[in-house]
């Protein structure tokens, strides 16, 4: 019995409302928080790298696309780094001592309206469909979360990416939003509806193998632990642990194809910025070997140690905050359950 977990899982007993509630606070939570690593980070990055002004540039953590953009003629830029950092900590405290600490959650915006309703859908997919995976798969129910993960993530993915290349070609160019829809329009007069999904390809192939590691490694560890310290439900300390760990697993292994999707979307970038048709962008295969040929294998690897730092607490926090919001609307039900039959008989 030992190798067995003592840990069964917990009913089905809230509502896929309460799972978004959920989600979606944690998706709040976690861009609170993980937003200073994003911006010094990218600050980091731009003064080995300086980007030439209008550059648009995307990177991600796996759970949520953040956005910055470079100083554009006149315009109030996300990104502006005056002075040169040594360092993480150099960076935090010369952006504060200049700029003020707003600094720090620059970009916050787009990068809720990304985050929430992704994370939303994502999470709440996941759980609807690993629930019932599990009951298909029965004795083969361990790779539930494998495969529930990955087809979440496909849905999120789809349906969000006509939203992030709208908010990508709406910060390369300065456009008002009626400049947007007309510019949307005629995109999909031109190319059809299928240009809404540009650069699907390279981010399925980083977030969908992303997705599936994630959530079997995060269920493996969840249950071991819980098993290890005889607890039925994860406590905040379980599902941060095994967030982090399952994150970091999950973002090494797929660090090519992220470094492959911010490529392509800088690349998307300053086609729109020039008006150039996005069909003279490489493609996923190309784009690697053009990486390989410019700077090594290694190339595929660039931003090794910023990636890890970055997604560790963001799988982490946005796990735990999931969880813990789980677990609240959990405990919610069952007092009114209780409350209910005592009301009746009173």
């Amino acid at each position: 019995m030992s190798g067995q977990s003592r840990a069964p899982p917990v009913s089905d007993d809230i509502t896929p409302l309460q799972r978004m509630a959920a989600s979606c606070t944690g998706a709040i939570f976690t861009s609170l928080l993980v937003t200073p690593l994003d911006v010094v980070k990218i600050r980091l990055q731009a003064q080995k790298n300086p980007f030439p002004k209008g550059k648009c540039f995307v990177y991600c953590n796996g759970l949520m696309d953040h956005i910055c953009v470079c100083e554009n003629g006149n315009s109030k830029a996300w990104y502006k780094a005056p002075g040169h950092f040594s360092g993480t900590l150099d960076a935090f405290i010369k952006i504060v001592r200049n700029e003020g600490i707003k600094a720090l959650w620059s970009g916050l915006p787009p990068t809720l309206v990304m985050a929430v309703p992704a994370t939303v859908i994502y999470f709440t997919c996941y759980d609807q469909l690993c629930a019932a995976v599990r009951v298909k798969m029965g004795d083969h129910a361990q790779m539930a979360p494998l495969l529930a993960g990955a087809v979440a993530r496909v849905g999120a993915a789809t349906v969000i990416s006509p939203l992030e290349l709208m908010r990508t070609k709406l910060q390369s160019q300065k456009l008002s939003y009626r400049e947007l829809t007309n510019c949307v329009r005629l995109a999909v007069e031109t190319e059809g509806w299928r240009s809404l999904w540009r650069a699907l390809g390279p981010t399925l192939l980083r977030d969908v193998p992303f997705s599936a590691m994630y959530w079997y490694n995060y269920e493996r560890s969840k249950s071991w632990l819980c098993e290890r310290y005889n607890t039925r439900e994860p406590t905040l300390a379980i599902s941060f642990i095994s967030g982090a760990a399952s994150g970091t697993i999950a973002s090494i292994v797929t660090l090519p194809f992220d470094v492959v999707k911010t490529r392509r979307q800088v690349e998307l970038g300053e086609l729109q910025a020039m008006n150039l048709s996005s069909k003279a962008s490489s493609s996923t295969i190309s784009v690697m070997r053009k990486i390989v040929a410019q700077h090594g294998f290694g190339g595929l690897f660039a931003g090794f140690l910023p990636r890890v730092v970055k997604v560790a607490p963001a799988c982490a926090i946005m796990i735990s905050s999931y969880e813990l919001g789980k677990a609240f609307f959990r405990k919610h039900n069952q007092e009114r359950t209780h409350r209910a039959p005592q009301t009746s008989n009173t």
